[in-house]
Order: structure tokens, then C-alpha cells, then sequence
């Protein structure tokens, strides 16, 4: 299949393209600009900015469609980033809608990136592909990203949507930013300890992609994080051990809202989700525990 893919020199695209390639897909990427280790079997067409409609020979002849541009939000939110925050995410998805119904030939699938950002934050609260969204601002900034994809929906396109969770892998994400400290023996719980951690390995969120792109089960929001979360003192204490070294310094919650602002909360926040409409669908996690998804990063 021909595979147009956007977000491609991110953190799940650079590994998301190789797995394509192997699997026999043709791939073309759509960005700003060329990628300098681009695949040599890779296409590249220019979409200079989220803020217009992407070239239709970008798109012209694609099976599927993989949508995973958008700014960051693991930032300092200020006014303006949170404004790029939704724009690149609504209105980039709206633009690329708009510029499939311009298609003769519309692809069949279209798997769009999504957040577990839609829930809010919960608590204890276990949390599945039907519960309710919450009323933050990345909640509310996810669930008009996710109806934003749903236009495509009318123009026969199956459309999934992969709310990620926090995706560990070995040379970005928030392992990346986590790993300094605690080699220095650094680390230790956020805030309480005692909040969820809904996370995946970089591999699986990569499998449930592709899987999504496949199967013509899965479609709508699928949750991406593997079946068993853990609390962030859990999740501190794997760390640690993944790496020999002590976990036992916390960090305050003040600072980290010192530090973040308002993203600090999201931080600071509970999320317990778990990956209902993969399994459902017959999605094997390659990386169900995270002691075992730590070791194959870390070893």
C-alpha cells in the first residue's frame, strides 16, 4: 500500500517509516522540509505550514493516510503555545481533511494521532476508549482534534484515532528526559508518588499503528498504552532498578508547577487507562510490563 505519512521526523514517525518500509509499504512524507536521513525508497512532498491545506499530489494515490504532525505539548504552556498547541492539531487536521475531499480518489484509512490527554485527569479512575472526556484544556483541545478527523469519516475513509500515552523508547519521549538524573542516582517520585502513569514501548505504539492501518476492525479512538499502568513511585522504583542506581529523592510538586506552569498539572495528574479497543481487536503487546519494556531500552 501507498502509505502518505505526516509527523514523519518525529519521535514515532523516524521509527514508524523503517517498519513501514520493511512490511512492504511504499512510503511518501509531508512536511516542511526534506528530511536530511530520509530513506532513499522514500518520496517527500513540501507542506510548508499546518495552517493550510497540504498539496493534493502529496496525497494523490494514497491507500492511507498516517497523520501525526503537530507542536508539542510538553512545554511550558503560554499563551501563544497553547494557541499553536490547538491550531496544528485542529486546524492542521481540518486542512488535511479538506484537501482528501479534494481527491478523485479518497484513501481508504486515515489513523490520526490523539492524546489520552482527552480524559483529563482521573485519579483512579480506570479508563477506556468510551469514557467520558474531561474538560481541560487538553481535553478539550483532543476531542476537537479527534472530531477534526472524523470529517474525513463522510468521504467513505475509515478513520482511527491512537490516543497515546507516554511513549518510552531509548532516544526521545520522556524517557529521554528522564534518564540524566536518575544515571546520577538523581531520580525519585513526582509530587505524591501515587499518581497513574498510562505508558507504551516505542515498538508497540509503532505495532498498534501499523496494526491500525491493517485491520479494518479497528476503527474510531484506540487507546495507545500497554494493558498494565503503573503509579509513578512504581514506575520510579523500575527506573531505578532498570538502572542500578537509587530513586528515592522526590521532586515537589511545586516545583514542578514552577517549572511547567499549567502543564505542570498534567504532570502532577492521574491517568489510568487502559487499551481496551487494541485488545479487542486482537493487538498482541510485545511490551505488556514495563520491567521487561524498560530492559530491552535500557539494556
Amino acid at each position: 500500500m501507498k502509505v502518505v505519512l505526516t509527523g514523519g521526523t518525529g519521535f514515532i514517525g523516524t521509527a514508524l517509516v523503517p517498519r513501514l518500509l520493511a512490511s512492504g509499504h511504499e512510503v511518501c512524507l509531508l512536511g516542511r522540509k526534506r528530511p536530511g536521513s530520509m530513506p532513499p525508497s522514500t518520496a517527500f512532498t513540501a507542506w510548508p505550514s499546518l495552517q493550510q491545506e497540504p498539496p493534493v499530489e502529496g496525497l494523490r494515490g494514497a491507500d492511507v493516510v498516517v497523520h501525526l504532525a503537530g507542536e508539542p505539548v510538553a512545554q511550558r504552556w503560554t499563551p501563544e503555545v497553547k494557541r499553536r498547541i490547538r491550531q496544528s492539531r485542529v486546524e492542521g487536521t481540518l486542512n488535511l481533511a479538506r484537501s482528501l475531499a479534494n481527491l478523485s480518489r479518497p484513501p481508504m484509512v486515515l489513523v490520526c494521532a490523539s492524546a489520552i490527554g482527552i480524559y483529563g485527569l482521573r485519579g483512579d479512575e480506570i479508563l477506556t476508549e468510551s469514557s467520558a472526556p474531561g474538560q481541560d484544556f487538553l481535553a478539550e483541545t483532543t476531542a476537537e482534534w479527534e472530531q477534526a478527523a472524523e470529517s474525513a469519516a463522510p468521504l467513505g475513509i475509515r478513520v482511527a484515532k491512537i490516543r497515546t500515552g507516554i511513549v518510552l523508547g531509548k532516544n526521545g519521549g520522556a524517557l529521554k528526559k528522564m534518564l540524566p538524573p536518575f544515571r546520577f542516582g538523581l531520580g525519585g517520585p513526582i509530587g505524591s508518588g501515587r499518581q497513574w502513569m498510562s505508558w507504551i514501548h516505542l515498538d508497540d505504539i509503532v505495532g498498534l499503528f501499523l496494526y491500525a492501518l491493517e485491520n479494518p476492525s479497528l476503527r474510531g479512538p484506540v487507546n495507545g498504552v500497554a494493558p498494565n499502568p503503573v503509579t509513578n513511585a512504581d514506575f520510579t522504583r523500575a527506573l531505578g532498578s532498570a538502572l542500578r542506581r537509587p530513586a528515592i529523592l522526590p521532586v515537589p510538586a511545586l516545583a514542578i508547577k514552577l517549572m511547567f506552569g499549567e502543564m505542570g498539572d498534567v504532570i502532577l495528574g492521574s491517568q489510568r487507562v487502559m487499551p481496551r479497543a487494541a485488545e479487542e481487536a486482537g493487538y498482541q503487546f510485545k511490551y505488556p510490563e514495563l520491567g521487561p519494556a524498560l530492559a530491552s531500552i535500557l539494556q
